[in-house]
């Protein structure tokens, strides 16, 4: 089972178990974050795609760790002309390991049943 998440602008595919590294989020390492913006969820027989999001899903994971990627480097130049500029950018995110995916935030009557009972 997978689920697609949309944070930061961008859209992740997600598993439990995984880890993931996205756009920065707020957040100190091991504090846990949740995601409401599911945009399907990939279950075989049982997939919900949502319109634009799949109500009442969530997917809920730890941070690991805050830190920044591979330094990429953007030079521009213009033939004969003596212009050249050098310029580099390492892009900050966050690496997230998701823990549970839920399709539905309600409880069905029969879970509510078993909980009550023990």
């Amino acid at each position: 089972m997978y689920a697609i998440v949309e944070t930061g602008g961008k859209q992740y595919q997600v598993e439990e178990g995984r880890y993931v590294d996205i756009e920065k989020l707020e957040g100190d390492v091991d504090a846990k974050v949740t995601f409401d913006n599911i945009v399907m969820i990939v279950n075989g027989k049982k997939s919900k795609v949502g319109q634009p999001y799949v109500s009442g899903a969530s997917v809920e994971g730890k941070i690991l760790k805050q830190d920044k990627a591979k330094k990429i480097i953007v030079f521009k130049q213009r033939p004969k002309k003596g212009y050249r500029k050098k310029q580099g950018h390492r892009q900050e995110f966050t690496r997230v390991m998701i823990s549970k995916i839920r399709t539905s935030a309600k409880k069905s009557a029969k879970e509510e049943t078993t909980e009550t009972a023990e």
